[in-house]
């Protein structure tokens, strides 16, 4: 039995988490895509 088996299931739940709060909020989503759109413009 491994100690430490709750940490991958921990982050991803953490990640989902963030996810969720991000698109409650839809100027954080605006934000988000022009910076990553600006990386390729």
């Amino acid at each position: 039995m491994k100690p430490r088996r709750w940490i991958a299931p921990a982050l991803v739940a953490a990640v989902l988490a963030a996810t969720v709060m991000a698109y409650r909020h839809p100027a954080v989503m605006i934000q988000l895509s022009e910076q990553v759109w600006a990386c390729f413009g």
